[in-house]
């Protein structure tokens, strides 16, 4: 029996930054006080979204990953608390800037960092603008408490990046995640119409597919910068093995959500659906082409 409690948070972010780390430190405390022992926040945690406008000034919230303040603050807590943190964070390296997380172990160790893969450039998504596509490959670190894969945001909309996780053992998927309903008004934003129930079942295919539950972390409330605005949905859950919703968030309320699992006993749910023992993957070329006929490479 390998016991693990996870965590999924969800808060509002503001232009403050040490108020918006602060409130993280709070929750993942409070997830402590509730049992866990892994506690996911959201994407880019320490600021507000700035993706929705182009504005070069933004780049100056990048920093490179040694030294980072938050790193640095998130590293001293993980090993205060022997809990397991995915650090969301902007990350410069030399005149190149990725949106990436790192992952902190329960004793404190940074074990490594990914930079997200897949990168959006939609009205209010602007991410091509700021990030450079990652090149670390999916990652999966083995944590004191279980291997865990980690997607950010845009990630989670895509099935092979979950199942790549999945052949690398993880037996966790997290994905940090900024993610809401955007106007080009702000006045406009109260008449959209939200698409949670979409973004969850994405991942709970994901789940279901895999047989690993699935733990995600969105944003809440609403974020103005000039002339535009987006309200973030919330809905942040953890799916079991079979991409069942066990718990879930609202979409305006600051949430901690936890919940345990045996990871042998999901271990061997794996072994008896058989899904990995069946796959075919030399019948899978087509993925490796742009338009199902044009080799990517």
């Amino acid at each position: 029996m390998r016991n693990v409690t996870l965590a999924a948070t969800q808060m509002k972010c503001t232009t403050d930054t040490e108020y918006n780390v602060s409130n993280a430190e709070k929750l993942i405390r409070q997830a402590k006080e509730k049992g866990a022992d892994v506690v996911l926040i959201q994407e880019l945690f320490a600021h507000q979204y700035f993706c929705q406008v182009y504005n070069y000034d933004y780049f100056n919230l990048a920093k490179e990953e040694q030294g980072h303040p938050v790193i640095q603050r998130m590293m001293a807590l993980a090993k205060e608390l022997h809990v397991v943190i995915p650090v969301s964070f902007f990350e410069k390296a030399g005149n190149t800037h990725y949106n990436s997380v790192v992952m902190i172990d329960a004793d404190g160790r940074n074990l490594g960092k990914y930079r997200k893969t897949h990168i959006p450039d939609d009205p209010g998504y602007y991410e091509k603008f700021y990030f450079t596509p990652g090149d670390t490959g999916f990652k999966v670190w083995k944590t004191r408490y279980g291997s865990i894969g980690v997607g950010i945001c845009w990630d989670q909309w895509f099935p092979e990046a979950a199942r790549c996780m999945c052949l690398q053992g993880a037996e966790i998927l997290m994905y940090p995640t900024a993610i809401g309903t955007f106007a080009a008004k702000p006045a406009k934003l109260a008449q959209e119409t939200f698409n949670n129930v979409h973004w969850q079942n994405t991942m709970l295919g994901h789940s279901a597919a895999n047989v690993v539950p699935v733990v995600a972390s969105n944003r809440i409330g609403s974020e103005y910068i000039d002339e535009t605005g987006i309200t973030f949905y919330g809905s942040s859950f953890i799916s079991d093995q079979y991409g069942n919703l066990l718990e879930a968030a609202d979409t305006k309320t600051e949430s901690i959500l936890v919940h345990t699992f045996d990871l042998d006993e999901l271990a061997n749910d794996r072994k008896m659906n058989l899904f990995f023992r069946d796959r075919r993957p030399e019948r899978y070329q087509t993925l490796m082409t742009i338009d199902g006929i044009t080799p990517a490479y």
